[in-house]
């Protein structure tokens, strides 16, 4: 191969152009090597054309070469034939005015001239002048110039593919109707079929357009929170900078903490956001990504290209749109009103005036065992709670609500690795899992589950970041101005682990629910300040 290239290289262009046109043709397609592949006899082949040779042999039990018809005992292995390739790369090179597709009319064998058009009958590529020389009958179906002309003919019969079975989603010759297996089918024509395959991919495109727009809408508000996030950080911060200018002497291990609070919760809010923002742009370029696809087939005139690309299906997933909706409005929120609160602390220890933040003078909190489950003791004090047989999970709530004010009380949990405690109003269900605190819209909770943490309500989970410890938990309630928090104490530091903001509208009691182990309550005592 490589003295006849040569040759023609030392001849004209136009000769060597010729000459080594023909001894660059596969046997098979009949069009220019596309890469090429060698079998072990030596003959070179397109990779795709000696693999669709191959399949076609499958469970046979013999593979042959189309050239030489050796046989091989197992399928031979397909090696790529390096310098061929740089040969037709070369070859391409000499050609700047030849089409992208690299299509040469078959007929015009002294001369490189582009084909416009493929005959599937008579697997031909034609020019514009043998086009016009050719059989006008309608079994001579003609195409846009494919190098790939095997797909468009039945691998049974080896006749032109003209119908496509609904049944089955396979496209069949003439005679797969007449006597084939599916005589029996419902039978389209290709050129329907494949019409109402564009219209269903038109429909996913709608869709899938629909889709960006919204992407694009929610990284705007992503943007736009993230903005607010910052402000509020900035706002809190400028109103601590002024309060500690007084008492900077005194207070500088103090205003460390605090700032220290500020940061974290902005840091904790603004890679929320931008986990957000990068999860969304990823859908966002997947999507652009899938619709540059479809417009692609949707511009492919040859039907059985469309028809045997695997159907996208619907693309708009409600559910997924509910995912990203909870994902924005369920964020991490900055915890302004608790950083608000600590202030009067701090300027409690310049003016020795007793300004703390209180909790609402109010009687203490017991568990009520008319509420528990079968499984569940309360003790005599009515503080704990334990579940008599492990596995058979329980709950139980509080004796007395209330509607209006500030509360604060501790969980302290003890030999389990499944739990929740949280705040219910009494009319939340008795029976089933949506009876669980969290699993439905009467309640919210923190939720422990092998060491991993997480707040819910309504059944939508939020997961807290793994380096989360919660042995003893704090929970604060403010009823009138809707906020519930939740604090992980451990020694003398609290920490801020998430915020509800909602609107209260029934009485609200205390809950536990765990899977084994114990849990004691206890309410934080009037006058006590929540440290951070």
């Amino acid at each position: 191969m490589t003295e006849r290239y040569r040759a023609a290289s030392a001849a004209t262009p136009g000769m060597a152009s010729a000459d080594l046109r023909q001894e660059l043709d596969c046997s098979i397609c009949l069009t220019i090597y596309t890469d090429p592949v060698t079998l072990r006899c030596g003959h070179n082949f397109c990779r795709g054309c000696i693999a669709g040779a191959l399949d076609a042999e499958e469970g046979s039990g013999v593979y042959s070469c189309p050239e030489c018809r050796e046989e091989f005992p197992e399928r031979p292995a397909l090696i790529r034939n390096i310098t061929l390739c740089n040969i037709v790369g070369r070859f391409w090179s000499t050609l700047p005015d030849q089409e992208e597709t690299g299509i040469i009319c078959t007929y015009c064998i002294h001369s490189l001239v582009p084909a416009v058009k493929s005959c599937l009958m008579c697997e031909a590529h034609l020019c514009d002048n043998h086009l016009r020389l050719h059989s006008k009958s309608p079994e001579h179906v003609l195409s846009d110039p494919t190098a790939a002309q095997g797909n468009s003919k039945c691998s049974i019969h080896k006749r032109v593919l003209e119908y496509y079975c609904t049944e089955d989603d396979v496209c069949i010759c003439e005679s797969c109707c007449l006597i084939g297996e599916h005589s029996a089918h419902k039978l389209e024509s290709l050129d329907e079929a494949s019409e109402k395959r564009k219209d269903k991919l038109r429909d996913v495109l709608q869709k899938l357009s629909t889709n960006i727009a919204v992407a694009e809408k929610r990284v705007q508000s992503l943007q736009e929170r993230r903005r607010e996030d910052k402000e509020k950080a900035t706002g809190v911060t400028e109103r601590v900078t002024a309060l500690f200018r007084d008492m900077r002497r005194q207070l500088e291990d103090l205003e460390k903490k605090e700032f220290n609070c500020i940061f974290w919760q902005e840091e904790r809010a603004s890679l929320s956001v931008s986990d957000l923002t990068r999860k969304l742009e990823i859908k966002k370029e997947e999507l652009s990504r899938k619709m540059r696809h479809i417009e692609d087939l949707c511009n492919v005139s040859d039907p059985v290209t469309v028809l045997q690309e695997p159907d996208t299906g619907d693309l708009c997933d409600n559910e997924d749109r509910k995912r990203h909706y909870t994902e924005v409005h369920y964020g991490v929120d900055l915890d302004v009103d608790h950083t608000l609160w600590t202030l009067p602390r701090m300027s409690n220890i310049i003016t020795s005036v007793k300004k703390g933040v209180y909790m609402e003078e109010a009687t203490d909190i017991f568990l009520d065992g008319t509420t528990a489950g079968c499984n569940i003791l309360v003790s005599g004090d009515g503080k704990s709670a334990w579940v008599k047989r492990n596995r058979l999970q329980s709950q139980i709530i509080t004796t007395s609500g209330f509607t209006s004010g500030r509360h604060c009380w501790d969980a302290e949990i003890r030999n389990t690795s499944s739990w929740r405690v949280g705040m219910c109003y009494p009319t939340i269900e008795s029976k089933g899992r949506q009876s669980y605190i969290g699993e439905n819209d009467e309640s919210w909770c923190l939720r422990g589950h092998n060491y991993r943490y997480s707040v819910m309500h309504d059944g939508i989970e939020i997961r807290l970041p793994e380096l989360t410890l919660c042995e003893r938990v704090r929970i604060v309630v403010d009823y009138d101005a809707g906020h519930l928090s939740f604090y992980s104490v451990y020694l003398s530091s609290t920490r801020h682990l998430h915020t509800f903001n909602t609107t209260f509208t029934d009485h609200l009691h205390a809950a536990l629910w765990l899977l084994k182990g114990n849990i004691t309550i206890s309410r934080v005592k009037s006058g006590a300040e929540i440290d951070v």
